[in-house]
């Protein structure tokens, strides 16, 4: 049978998520049977559109195919290179807080994270009045908007950071091999559909692995119950810095993370589950940045990591998460972070609040109003995912 391989596949990541070592209740192994549909469908949109000779821009993570702790606040993208053929991106800059781009060598791996050959941010390129903008990608040298491919280039990574949701707009991009542009690919074979069952089955059971890994290498050597100084994002981002850590709490504990509102264009928080992946922040903040976060008076951004609701604007909802993820990330920098610009971590009780956060009276919300942001967030995702 032509798909029996990709059948095996699955049935293999079935058991790695039985077998993930952090589930301890249904509710994690409910989230790993979800993960794992979410992983099949993004296997199979990976598999075929792994084209290089007519390639396209596909999402690469979003809400229904989440990976590698993704981040609420970002749009990601990709398409497929050869390091020997030229190409030609294209497109509009939106209004967004940051717009990236970043060539890989390789791919994600059980052992190892794929090199960014390539990283910057548009403040690198010639962008016109109108917003347009025209990249070209080959093994050649060129002008400001050309990059140079390496002998093992096979990707190009576009990444779109929001800070306001509701305002915000996204850009367009495009790209087109220049010596396919305007003919058309063979058509399809079942060896060729063989092969992309076979494929995307390999991808299935390697990406699973992969980000079950990862966070072995990153956080879970770190101390429960901190968070490290803000430091250079692995993986090849130029301008981005990250703290990490990860939780362990009772419903009866709550966390206050104290940060300084940051110059940076970007800043942003959010929680992730066991599964390596963002939790689900549309219907809940489980996720803030700047923009969305209310600073105190003395420039502070206090955020209350909570499982119990206390009536707060900066209540991060952990949603029956007793062990968690945690993540800043600061974007465009133009200067490196240093201690001071990262968080400090209390622990106290949920019944300590009023009387051990700094302006606690001044962070109340309504239920009305609590209920107005999150249908907030529901219309902003919404809106954004289908661009």
């Amino acid at each position: 049978m032509l798909t029996q391989p990709f059948a095996d596949a699955i049935a293999a990541a079935e058991e790695i998520i039985k077998d993930a070592p952090h589930i301890r209740t249904e509710q994690d192994l409910a989230e790993g049977y979800d993960y794992l549909a979410a992983s099949i469908r993004a296997a199979i949109q990976m598999s075929w559109a792994f084209e290089k000779d007519f390639p396209f821009f596909v999402t690469s993570t979003g809400p229904y195919t989440k990976m590698g702790l993704d981040n609420p606040d970002t749009l990601y993208w990709h398409a497929n290179l050869r390091p020997d053929a030229e190409y030609v991106v294209a497109g509009t800059r939106g209004t967004t807080r940051d717009l990236s781009f970043q060539v890989l060598n390789g791919n994600y791996s059980p052992t190892e994270v794929p090199g960014g050959e390539t990283a910057f941010d548009d403040r690198s390129i010639d962008i016109a009045a109108d917003g347009t903008y025209e990249l070209t990608l080959g093994p050649g040298t060129g002008d400001r908007n050309h990059i140079q491919l390496a002998d093992d280039s096979t990707m190009l990574a576009v990444r779109e950071v929001f800070g306001d949701w509701a305002n915000e707009k996204a850009g367009t991009v495009r790209i087109r091999r220049v010596d396919t542009a305007g003919t058309a690919p063979p058509a399809v074979t079942t060896d060729l559909m063989a092969k992309r069952y076979e494929v995307a089955g390999k991808m299935l059971v390697s990406r699973l692995k992969t980000f079950l890994a990862f966070p072995e290498w990153f956080y879970l050597n770190l101390p429960v119950n901190t968070m490290t100084e803000p430091r250079r994002t692995p993986g090849g981002l130029s301008t981005q810095f990250s703290s990490v850590g990860h939780y362990e709490l009772t419903d009866d504990q709550v966390m206050v993370l104290t940060v300084p509102k940051s110059d940076a264009p970007y800043q942003g928080f959010q929680l992730g589950s066991m599964w390596y992946l963002s939790l689900d922040y549309i219907n809940h903040q489980t996720s803030l940045n700047a923009d969305q976060a209310k600073a105190d008076p003395d420039g502070m951004i206090r955020l209350v990591i909570s499982e119990r609701d206390p009536g707060l604007a900066n209540w991060i909802e952990r949603t029956g998460h007793d062990r968690a993820y945690l993540q800043f990330r600061w974007q465009r920098l133009s200067r490196e972070l240093k201690p001071e610009d990262g968080p400090t971590v209390e622990l106290m009780s949920f019944d300590e609040l009023p009387d051990r956060l700094p302006y606690y009276q001044e962070s109340r919300i309504t239920p009305q109003d609590w209920k107005a942001r999150i249908a907030g967030r529901q219309a902003a995702v919404a809106e954004r995912m289908l661009g």
